[in-house]
Order: C-alpha cells, then sequence, then structure tokens
C-alpha cells in the first residue's frame, strides 16, 4: 500500500437493521485526496443488493422509525461551516427533508418509540454569544469560569452547551428544549415505553476536574432530570426491552484505567455487576462501535461486542449469566444488530487486511452483503500479521510482526500505540500496510498497560512512570529482539521506532534507554506532565488516574514520571510531528521537546500540521494524512536503508 492510495478504500460503519429483520442501513466512508475531503453516505442493503440512497458529501447516524417507513440521518452540507442537521427520508422513494437549523449542529438523534419525535442532542452557542457575528465572536474575550473550556476535534466549550432537544418528524413545530441551563447532555436514549428519556451529565461539583458523569432521566414533556447514578465513568445507558435501565462503566471517579463491565441500575438505586465476571470491556477506545454495547432481545438476554487480545468479538449472554460466542475469529467486530428475536444480525467486520464489509449472520453462518473493498484487496499487496509473544517477568505480551513480500532481511520498525488503555490487533491498520509496502517490517506489542487483556494488565503501569524503567517500557525495550528471534528477516542492526499520543511518550523513554535505533518519529505525545495536567483537555484528571498525584504535593514526580526529564538521553534522529489544534496533547509538548533535541545537538526537525486535532493521523485532512505518510517515510527511509522512491 502506498500513501496516494488513501482514497481507494471504503470503510462501513454504524449499521442499523430494519424493523422487517430483513433490511440494513449503514454508513460507507470514502476519502477524496484531490478534493482534501471525506465522503460519506447512507447505504442500504435491501435483502439482495447493497446500494447508497443519500447523495452525501456528508451523510451519518442513519436511524430507523420504528415501522420502518423512513430513515432519519445527519446531513452536513457542503460549505465548510456548515454543521450536521436532521435528515428524514422516505423509504418508499422522495428526497431527504432536512428538518432542523441549529447553529452548531447535532450530534445524536434516537426515534421515540411511538415514532411521533426525535430526540436530538444539538449544540447552540450561550446566550451571550448566540447574536454575535463571526468576527466579532472571534474578537471577544473570554471568561472561563470552569473545565473543560476547550476539547479536542470540538474547540471551545465555555461558549456554547449541547443540550436535548424533541423535533419534530414532519417539521410543522419548532424543536423543543427538554434540557435547558447550564449543564450539557450526550448518550440519549428512549424508554421503550416512550415517557421519559435516559441520558448522560456531569453535574456533580468537581466536574472537569475529574472524568465523571451520571446518568440521568427526563420525562418526555420535559421537568427536573433526575439523577440515577452517583457520579462514576459512565457511558451508553441503556434500556432493556422491559425497561430497566443499564450503563457500561465503573462506579469511581478515579478508576481509569480499568475493564468497563455493564451494570444494571435497581430501582433502588443499587448497581448490579452483569459482565464483571468476564474481566473485558465491553467498550472500546478505538476502534469505534457503532453500535457496541449491549443489544437487548426479547427474552431479556442479550449480544454485546467484547474487546478481548487484539480482537472484537460478540458473545450472548444469556439472563442467568451463561456467556456463548456468536461471531469470533482474527478481526473486529466494529458494529452489530440482530433481530429482537436474537435469530440474526447484520454485522460490520474488519480484518488486517480488509477494511471492512457489512455481514449477515444467522443459524446457517455468516454471509457477506457488500463488495466494498474487494478491489482494493485484489490490487493491492496487504501483508498478514504473525502473531508472537514476550514472556518475561511471569507476564506474557502479545504481540504481531507485518512483513513484506520477499526473502530479503528489512529494518525492523517498532509502533507504539496510544492509550496507553488501547490494543492493537486483528484490525486495519493504513500505518502498518503503508510502512510494509515501502520495505519495512512492522513490530507491534500490546505492552502492560493496554486494554484488552483484564484488570491486572491495563492497570499495570498505574503509579509506576516516575520508575526509571516501568513495566511497559521493559515491554517495548524487549519487543525487538523477541520478534527477531522468532522473525529472521527482521534487521535488528536497522532499526526505527516511532508512536503518537502515549506512543509518543514511550517511544522518547525507548530512545533515552536504547541507542541501537537509528531513525524515530515522536507524534502528538505527552512529554512533560507538568505542563499537561494544565494544558490538556484531561489534563486536570488524567494525571492522578496514571500517577496517583497531582499538583502542587505531587511535582516531583509529574517531572520524574516525564518523558522529558530522560530525554537529554536521546542521540537517535527523530522526527517530531504535531497538530496545532491538538487540545488533547498541546502543541507546547512537542515545542519543548525539539528545543531541547535541538539544544542537544540531535538530528531532528518538528512538523507542524495547521488546523488539526489529536487524532489527525486517523481522521484528519486527507491530503495532510498522505502528506504525513511522505513525510515519515522520507525520514526513515535514508536511516534505515530504504528507498524512498521505491
Amino acid at each position: 500500500m502506498r500513501p496516494d492510495q488513501l482514497g481507494d478504500y471504503s470503510t462501513p460503519s454504524d449499521v442499523r437493521l430494519h424493523p422487517d429483520g430483513k433490511q440494513a442501513a449503514f454508513v460507507v466512508t470514502t476519502m477524496d485526496l484531490e478534493e482534501d475531503r471525506y465522503v460519506r453516505r447512507v447505504w442500504l442493503w435491501d435483502g439482495s443488493e447493497a446500494r447508497p440512497v443519500t447523495t452525501g458529501p456528508s451523510d451519518t447516524t442513519p436511524r430507523w422509525v420504528p415501522d420502518g417507513s423512513r430513515l432519519a440521518f445527519l446531513r452536513k452540507g457542503e460549505a465548510e461551516d456548515d454543521r450536521p442537521q436532521v435528515a428524514v427520508l422516505p423509504l418508499r422513494g422522495g428526497e431527504a427533508r432536512v428538518l432542523t437549523s441549529f447553529d452548531l449542529g447535532v450530534t445524536e438523534l434516537a426515534w421515540s418509540p411511538d415514532g411521533d419525535s426525535i430526540a436530538v442532542v444539538a449544540w447552540e452557542y450561550t446566550p451571550e454569544w448566540a447574536d454575535l457575528e463571526r468576527d466579532a465572536r472571534a474578537a471577544q474575550p473570554r471568561r472561563i469560569t470552569r473545565l473543560p473550556f476547550r476539547f479536542d476535534n470540538v474547540g471551545w466549550l465555555d461558549d456554547r452547551r449541547h443540550h436535548v432537544w424533541l423535533v419534530d418528524p414532519e417539521g410543522d413545530e419548532a424543536p423543543r428544549c427538554l434540557t435547558p441551563g447550564d449543564d450539557d447532555e450526550s448518550a440519549i436514549v428512549w424508554h421503550p415505553e416512550g415517557e421519559r428519556l435516559a441520558f448522560t451529565s456531569a453535574r456533580h461539583g468537581t466536574r472537569g476536574l475529574d472524568a465523571g458523569t451520571q446518568v440521568w432521566e427526563v420525562d418526555g414533556d420535559g421537568g427536573d432530570p433526575a439523577a440515577r447514578t452517583d457520579p462514576g465513568l459512565w457511558s451508553q445507558p441503556q434500556y432493556d426491552r422491559a425497561g430497566r435501565l443499564h450503563v457500561i462503566g465503573r462506579p469511581g471517579l478515579s478508576d481509569h484505567p480499568s475493564v468497563y463491565p455493564l451494570w444494571r441500575i435497581e430501582e433502588d438505586g443499587a448497581m448490579t455487576d452483569l459482565t464483571g465476571d468476564l474481566d473485558r470491556s465491553l467498550v472500546t477506545f478505538a476502534p469505534a462501535l457503532d453500535p457496541g454495547g449491549p443489544r437487548w432481545l426479547e427474552d431479556g438476554s442479550f449480544f454485546t461486542t467484547l474487546e478481548d487480545e487484539g480482537r472484537i468479538r460478540v458473545i450472548h449472554r444469556t439472563t442467568e449469566s451463561v456467556t456463548s460466542d456468536v461471531i469470533g475469529g482474527d478481526r473486529a467486530i466494529t458494529g452489530f444488530d440482530p433481530r429482537p428475536d436474537g435469530s440474526a444480525a447484520a454485522f460490520i467486520a474488519v480484518a488486517p487486511t480488509d477494511p471492512g464489509e457489512v455481514w449477515w449472520w444467522d443459524e446457517t453462518g455468516e454471509r457477506q452483503l457488500t463488495e466494498l473493498n474487494t478491489a482494493f484487496r485484489e490490487q493491492t499487496a496487504l501483508s498478514t500479521p504473525e502473531r508472537f509473544t514476550i514472556e518475561h517477568e511471569d507476564a506474557v505480551v502479545e504481540g504481531w510482526a507485518y512483513l513484506p513480500e520477499g526473502e530479503d532481511r528489512v529494518p525492523l520498525l517498532l509502533n507504539i500505540h496510544g492509550g496507553p488503555a488501547t490494543q492493537y490487533g486483528y484490525t486495519f491498520f493504513d500505518e502498518f500496510q503503508v510502512y510494509t509496502g515501502a520495505g519495512y517490517g512492522v513490530v507491534a506489542i500490546n505492552p502492560r498497560g493496554s486494554s484488552g487483556y483484564g484488570q491486572d494488565h491495563v492497570r499495570a503501569v498505574v503509579g509506576t512512570w516516575a520508575d526509571e524503567t516501568p513495566p511497559d517500557l521493559r515491554d517495548l525495550l524487549a519487543a525487538p529482539d523477541a520478534a527477531a528471534s522468532r522473525f529472521a528477516r527482521l534487521d535488528t542492526g536497522r532499526m526505527g521506532v516511532m508512536g503518537g499520543s502515549y506512543g509518543g511518550f514511550a517511544t522518547v523513554r525507548v530512545l533515552a534507554s536504547d541507542h541501537r535505533y537509528a531513525s524515530a518519529v515522536a507524534e502528538r505525545g505527552l512529554y512533560t506532565w507538568t505542563s499537561f495536567t494544565g494544558t490538556s483537555d484531561i489534563g486536570p484528571w488524567f494525571d492522578g488516574s496514571y500517577l496517583g498525584v497531582q499538583p502542587p504535593e505531587g511535582w516531583s514526580t509529574l517531572w520524574e514520571a516525564s518523558p522529558l526529564a530522560c530525554a537529554h538521553h536521546i542521540e537517535t534522529p527523530t522526527l517530531v510531528l504535531h497538530s496545532e489544534r491538538d487540545w488533547r496533547c498541546p502543541i507546547e509538548q512537542a515545542e519543548q521537546l525539539f528545543t531541547l533535541l535541538l539544544r542537544n545537538g540531535v538530528d531532528t526537525e518538528l512538523v507542524r500540521f495547521p488546523d488539526e486535532g489529536h487524532e489527525m493521523s486517523r481522521g484528519g485532512k486527507p491530503q495532510h494524512r498522505q502528506t504525513r505518510f511522505e513525510m515519515v517515510l522520507a525520514w526513515h527511509g535514508p536511516r534505515l536503508g530504504v528507498d524512498v522512491e521505491a
């Protein structure tokens, strides 16, 4: 795979089964490199073929009205400042009709059980900002009184709120706000009888200083919401078909990182853990699952996606807590929507050599419904990963090697994932395919601190990063030799290392400890906790979660746990990549690293991507993503003996 092939494949997402149990709507996303944009359309599997049913250029979030006659979705117009609005498409023909005009757009929608209204989460400017023109708004001083006041890939938060609104699907009545005020709401879901909705909202006194939210309910006619949980790390509230409320997460405000199980919220407020015995999370940080988490069946049981050792699979959980496998294999199931009786489902499967297709599952097995990426797979030489393990210190760490075609020895390129509470594994990753296509042997592992391996593994790094050699670093330092002992083509005499976010953090620590690396790329990393704690959108609580300390008492630990504290040991030529609107790891982190490397005489460059956030490498402008690949290959090539033009 080459960088200029980013526009050659499609990504399916958000599959939603029609109420008839035979059809399914889903979103297909492609990158238009020439126009420098993403093209997103809603497609329909009608029982015999798959075809687009909306025109784009940016249509997402398909949701069926309960009687199946109409499809609501979010449509964003052509203009740069257009915002997603609710549109409704008649299934039997006709044009989609846009129903809303919220200043800052809509992010969620859900039909009421009777189909008479659509609940949405919509963003609006607060009154003091609403009537300002764009130039006046840009020049207005900001009076910040609470956290967070900005968020990655969103921007400013102090001038806007997102509330639950009811939208008339006929367009005859103006939208009505159910949750006015100075709070924000998200993750809306209807009670099956339609008289109330549940959502999450952070309204406790320390909001913004921790990651906590609560589950709330509000009457369908409005009124004061009622809290159904204490503050905790909650997401994805859901009702089962009997109307019992459930939520995924943890009750403690400082429990991140963790395995996140499913809980039932009892009528008396007690919380019953339904899946903790599995020691696996029902949610992932990447890739996004649409839909993910539990999908409730008529008998009270549920199917759910589950993150597990590099895979995302589907299990069935009975009301007696008996678990059985439904869909597995060396792949990731990124969306799964079943019939109410559990007899069949539409799902999306992604594999290391497949960007994704829509599939059908029933008692007869599986069958593929789409051919979105058949041509791409046939025309591109994609590398299939080979698994290996690192067994040391009473730990087993899983990893994979991606090797290019041929028998020659190849440079070893260690890639480190972000999080760290996420995982590499059996999914399509354009990074690895581009690097193997250029002639590198890619090594990727899930060191301690990664998700997908249970509570002990994901929390193994908590409180250790001020140590000289914490457990995740020991795993990463062992990875090249462990991989090379298993795959003789990997040349440890020509090694590069790179990573983003936590991967950038870890790249610096690896370089300070192992001088065998001839080339490195540190991207969008956290390099010094002492400034991150006050400048990152998650900084006010992330330090306490991983380090167990916060300012002012923890200043010395914050510095000792910072890669910048050991970066003066780096000798390896290092390219520093960062986005200028990265609010997760603000660009001052990269500036500090670059300045230190330059001061110490290290061969280094800093590349700043304008108008991009933390997720640029995965969701930034297509041309920036292509340029980034070209820069990475141009940096590694001459230092690792690879022809950049090959």
